[in-house]
């Protein structure tokens, strides 16, 4: 299975023609959330569409810019994973829409209390390979650090991925947080904010994630 993963479009679609190749030629799309820039259902209706007209094989989670009607039309659409799992071509997936609460209010934040009553939740199929989407990062990692020492992903999430072992988080929210890391065996992933050109490839083969990238379309 060939993922590709967005996140933080904040209402952009330019990636969606510059990277049309690559978008039809994977099994599947993850949005990681910000899909739209604090819009609505109307907005992420939009977004959505033109990227289904390249690949109709999409799931996603909102993110903290995204108003709540914004995830009832993922839903409605029958592609959000938030707090709740999918199974596609034998894989796991299930997500985690929102994120703390921000410096500034935003609309779709939660506590670490409510973090761990969605994701407790959930319960991926041990049997199967597990793939998780987060629009906030997980504590002490390089995809939470906004300065050097600073962290601020969420200390929730990480024990979640501690205790249930994704193959892999695909994450967003900390637009300088680029890059991956692992805790444990799971590798996380943030592709930076595709409205700045960042994307992530990866593949699942036999039960394993091979051949993880973080890319720009403005880089060599």
């Amino acid at each position: 299975m060939k993922i590709i993963a967005l996140t933080d479009l904040h209402g952009r679609t330019d990636i969606f023609t510059t990277l049309e190749t690559k978008l039809r030629e994977a099994d599947l799309i993850l949005l990681c959330g910000d899909i739209t820039h604090f819009g609505h259902e109307a907005e992420a209706a939009f977004m959505i569409g033109a990227l289904r007209k390249i690949n109709p094989s999409v799931l996603a989670v909102s993110g903290n810019c995204d108003n709540s009607d914004v995830e009832r039309y993922l839903v409605l659409e029958n592609i959000s994973l938030f707090g709740t799992v999918r199974i596609i071509a034998g894989i796991s997936f299930a997500g985690m829409s929102g994120s703390l609460p921000c410096p500034g209010p935003t609309p779709n934040e939660y506590s670490e209390e409510e973090f761990g009553a969605i994701l407790g939740g959930v319960f991926p199929i041990k049997e199967l390979p597990f793939i998780l989407v987060s629009h906030q990062p997980p504590f002490h990692t390089v995809n939470d650090c906004v300065s050097p020492g600073k962290h601020v992903g969420s200390r929730t999430l990480r024990r979640f991925i501690e205790r249930t072992e994704p193959l892999a988080c695909f994450t967003g929210h900390i637009h300088e947080g680029i890059g991956t890391d692992h805790i444990g065996t799971t590798v996380v992933v943030n592709p930076g904010p595709a409205f700045s050109g960042g994307y992530a490839m990866a593949e699942i083969e036999a039960g394993q994630i091979r051949n993880v990238s973080v890319r720009n379309v403005n880089e060599a």
